[in-house]
């Protein structure tokens, strides 16, 4: 995507774009999980939002640490969950290195229900009560909570909650200026849908061809989703070992693209 005038752009950097699985799966031989093209290896899915000096890290998969180190990434100003699936929380450990060394508190966003899970799982992280030993250091956090379609802001970005249904309970997506981001979904509801009108740049998670799953998009449906919304590009992400890189490009239409580990996209 080409630049706009007056503002800086909004750089998007996929450091993930695999399932929970990851790809290559553990033990699987498959020609998706032994594929040489580099893009067929998908860490647990996670995304960087930069705009000038800002930093905004979604999720905080199991692979973090790799992911920031392979990004480059040096500096958060804030984290935002999408939910709190092992897949897009465990990695929360990794967040020391931003807030031991001065002491800050790194500002936490999460729905309210992740934001109780993220209490029990991490009560170390958020319990100030909780101090490291002298000679040690943990994660320094400041945990808020978001509510869907209520406005907000997380390290200077104006984002919009977008709840969507995943399973019994529900995954936030949001919108962004002309970015709007959805993973981890099996369908978009009306108000959402109405809420990502106009955007540029759709991402949308795709876990395969053919077979629906009860939690997630299949291909043909986040394609259809994004047919119907006509963004100027859509990139599908959380995708598994059962279709490859290109493949993937050879079916969609040009609008729609796979997403890979470390693409980076621009939005006007």
């Amino acid at each position: 995507m080409g630049k706009g005038g007056g503002a800086p752009p909004v750089r998007l950097t996929f450091l993930g774009t695999g399932t929970s699985f990851g790809v290559p799966v553990i033990g699987c031989g498959c020609a998706v999980c032994t594929s040489a093209d580099p893009r067929d290896r998908r860490t647990r899915h996670g995304v960087l939002l930069q705009e000038a000096e800002r930093a905004l890290l979604v999720d905080t998969p199991p692979e973090l640490r790799l992911q920031l180190l392979a990004a480059g990434v040096t500096h958060l100003d804030a984290v935002w969950y999408t939910h709190c699936h092992a897949d897009h929380v465990h990695g929360l450990d990794d967040l020391r290195v931003f807030s031991a060394p001065r002491r800050r508190l790194l500002p936490v966003h999460a729905p309210a229900d992740c934001a109780e899970t993220l209490r029990r799982r991490f009560d170390y992280v958020f319990d100030p009560d909780v101090q490291p030993l002298e000679g040690t250091s943990k994660p320094e956090a400041a945990l808020s909570v978001f509510r869907g379609f209520e406005p907000m802001t997380a390290a200077g970005f104006a984002l919009l909650p977008l709840p969507v249904p995943h399973g019994a309970g529900q995954a936030y997506g949001f919108r962004c200026g002309a970015l709007g981001y959805v993973t981890d979904a099996k369908e978009l509801p009306p108000r959402v849908f109405e809420a990502l009108r106009g955007v540029r740049v759709l991402v949308l998670n795709a876990l395969w061809f053919g077979r629906p799953h009860p939690t997630h998009f299949t291909v043909e449906e986040a394609v259809a989703v994004a047919e119907r919304l006509g963004a100027e590009v859509t990139y599908l992400t959380h995708l598994s070992h059962r279709v490859g890189h290109a493949e993937l490009e050879a079916r969609l239409p040009p609008a729609v693209r796979p997403a890979y580990d470390g693409l980076v996209v621009t939005i006007p």
